[in-house]
């Protein structure tokens, strides 16, 4: 997850926010329908990082209503009542998180990492905290056990939630010391959890994120691990499949993400991704962004889901067949991307941020562009850009906008078409319709930043 800049959480963190809610009781026996619908009204709500008075970080939440994310707010910290830990410097509570109704009790919960939490072993030892869910909001939280305690091992540094074991309960993994373990829920307020997997993959493979969802079209949620492959000769990255299952994960194969000579370079290679039906056969389908790839001229990878797992490649850049523009050093094509159905056929679009881009000499103006699924998968056939020079997107186009720096697809207005969030200096919402992504009806949306559409 991405945080916004400081004068946009600056203007957010102007409007009135309601206070830590107390404990309530559950709103039914069924599990929440949306896992970020944390007061439990059957809305999705948006969480966001933020300050906190002592700079250790925070959750800001913007509850939503039948027409979108609506005016209240509420936000949580480590020193709020309930929540384990104190609000201390660098922490960095709440730039890293997942939603998802971890106990069943029928609202959504919220695990939340402080990366720079110090410990007992020392500093940077991390930690991930559930803030559960009620009528009122987020209240309380309870810790997980670190399984692998050590200085700067940053526990929590990714999340990502889903049923693994399809036994109907949610289920969480999570970044330790570079490799991923699995937490097996129901979760409970006791902080009594499940057995824990560790999925750690060879010496040089080193885990710096993580997507989950469904691939092979079973019941059981799908782990992709992310990670960078180091070695004396090149540094790389790659996408590992884990199969979910009853009794165990079962590792599987492996997709190069990108390659590079030498031993040097950037760590945490590889970035932001989704899992979705973009040629809907019933199959997820991993789509996988690396904008440092040639020169940060960036690419996308999309694998393929199928019965036996993940299968055939396609990649994205600004050079594929009916992309607009053209790939340039350090555009960052691809170094944030989102899933959704903008145009309400059935099958999910695929939204691309270049940060980097230059436009008419500005550098860093940034721009969109949005993939359409169709049967044969994602090509750059009827794609669409935008830009602050693209007509009808408010805001002049300026340098250093970073337009797309973050982007979602998320249907906020329950029209059956996903709605793009945008994230710049001014950020904005661009409708969905029956043709894709419009700028017709487009707004600022200072309210909620896009960082906090969960995926």
């Amino acid at each position: 997850m991405r945080s916004l800049t400081t004068a946009t959480l600056t203007a957010l963190l102007a409007a009135g926010l309601t206070p830590l809610a107390l404990p309530a009781t559950a709103a039914s026996a069924a599990p929440a329908k949306y896992g970020d619908d944390f007061n439990g009204d059957g809305h999705r709500d948006y969480a966001y990082s933020s300050f906190s008075a002592r700079g250790g970080g925070g959750v800001t939440v913007v509850f939503g209503t039948a027409t979108g994310p609506g005016s209240r707010q509420q936000r949580v910290t480590q020193g709020s009542p309930g929540v384990p830990g104190a609000d201390e410097a660098d922490d960095m509570f709440g730039e890293i998180r997942t939603a998802a109704d971890f106990d069943g009790d029928g609202y959504g919960d919220l695990a939340v990492a402080a990366t720079g939490e110090n410990g007992s072993r020392g500093a940077h030892q991390g930690a991930v905290t559930i803030l559960w869910g009620s009528a009122s909001g987020l209240s309380t939280g309870t810790a997980l056990p670190n399984k692998s305690p050590g200085a700067h091992h940053s526990m929590g540094s990714d999340l990502a939630a889903g049923d693994f074991n399809g036994d109907g309960k949610q289920d969480l993994a999570v970044l330790n010391d570079a490799k991923a373990y699995v937490y097996r829920g129901p979760f409970k307020r006791s902080g009594t959890t499940g057995t824990v997997t560790e999925l750690d993959k060879t010496s040089s493979f080193y885990a710096t994120a993580l997507i989950s969802g469904k691939v092979d079209g079973d019941k059981k949620t799908d782990l992709v691990i992310i990670g960078d492959v180091v070695s004396s000769e090149k540094i790389a990255s790659d996408a590992w499949f884990i199969k979910g299952g009853a009794s165990s994960l079962t590792p599987g194969k492996t997709l190069r993400l990108e390659s590079q000579a030498g031993n040097g370079g950037s760590t945490e290679r590889g970035g932001d991704g989704v899992i979705a039906d973009f040629d809907k056969d019933g199959y997820g389908d991993i789509a996988v962004g690396t904008s440092l790839y040639s020169r940060h001229k960036g690419r996308v990878s999309v694998w393929y889901g199928a019965s036996g797992g993940p299968s055939r490649t396609t990649r994205l850049t600004q050079s594929t067949s009916g992309v607009a523009g053209s790939p340039e050093d350090y555009d960052e094509f691809g170094d944030t991307i989102s899933a959704g159905d903008a145009n309400g056929d059935g099958y999910a679009d695929l939204a691309v941020g270049v940060r980097g881009e230059e436009i008419d000499g500005k550098e860093y103006a940034g721009g969109v562009h949005v993939f359409k699924g169709r049967a044969g998968g994602l090509s750059g056939t009827g794609s669409q850009w935008f830009a602050r020079n693209t007509a009808g997107v408010p805001g002049p186009l300026t340098a250093d906008d970073q337009f797309g720096g973050l982007v979602r697809l998320r249907d906020t207005d329950g029209d059956g078409t996903a709605d793009l969030y945008v994230s710049a200096l001014d950020p904005l919402r661009l409708p969905g319709s029956p043709g894709g992504i419009t700028t017709v009806g487009a707004t600022g949306y200072d309210a909620v930043p896009v960082d906090g559409f969960l995926e």
